[in-house]
C-alpha cells in the first residue's frame, strides 16, 4: 500500500509539475505577445484572474502573490497603469483602500489570447460528471493547504 501510494503520489506531482511548466511558458508567451516583460505579464494575469472571480486585488496583495516589494509593485502598476492595462481605484468606505482593475485597453487581448485555453478548458470540464471536478478541487484545495502549511512553517521570505 505505501508503494501505491509513492506511485500515485509521484505521478500527480509530475502532473502538476508539466501543468505548472505549461502555464508558465502560457504566461511568458502572453508577455511577448503583448510586448511585456514576464514578471508585468504574471501580474497582469494575477489582476484580471482576482477580477474575473469577483476578489480583486489590492496593490499588496499582488505583490504577495508575485513575490516583489511595494516599491518595485508600484513601478510594475505604473507601467500597466500608463499602457491602459490597469486601473487604480478607490471603491472602499476607506479611501485609502486601492483596487486594481483591469483597464479597458487589455479586455479584447485577453479575451483573443485567452479565449481558446478557456475554450478547451470548458470542453474538458464537460467531459466529466460534476461530482468528479467537485473531488478534483477539494483535492486541489488540500494540495494547496498542505503546501501553504509547510511554506509557513519554513517561513516565507
Amino acid at each position: 500500500m505505501e508503494d501505491e501510494v509513492a506511485t500515485r503520489s509521484a505521478s500527480l506531482l509530475d502532473g502538476l509539475r508539466s501543468f505548472g511548466a505549461n502555464y508558465t511558458e502560457f504566461t511568458r508567451r502572453f508577455a511577448n505577445w503583448l510586448g511585456l516583460h514576464a514578471t508585468d505579464a504574471a501580474a497582469l494575469v494575477e489582476i484580471l484572474y482576482a477580477e474575473d472571480t469577483g476578489s480583486p486585488l489590492s496593490p499588496a496583495r499582488l505583490g504577495e502573490r508575485i513575490s516583489l516589494t511595494s516599491g518595485a509593485t508600484t513601478n510594475l502598476l505604473n507601467r500597466l497603469e500608463s499602457l491602459g492595462y490597469v486601473v487604480r481605484t478607490r471603491e472602499n468606505t476607506d479611501r485609502r483602500v486601492v483596487t486594481l482593475r483591469s483597464g479597458p485597453d487589455i479586455q479584447g487581448p485577453a479575451r483573443e489570447f485567452f479565449g481558446p485555453f478557456s475554450s478547451g478548458l470548458a470542453a474538458l470540464v464537460a467531459e466529466y460528471p460534476a461530482e468528479e471536478i467537485e473531488r478534483f478541487e477539494a483535492f486541489l484545495r488540500h494540495l494547496r493547504s498542505t503546501m501553504d502549511d509547510v511554506l509557513a512553517e519554513q517561513g516565507r521570505p
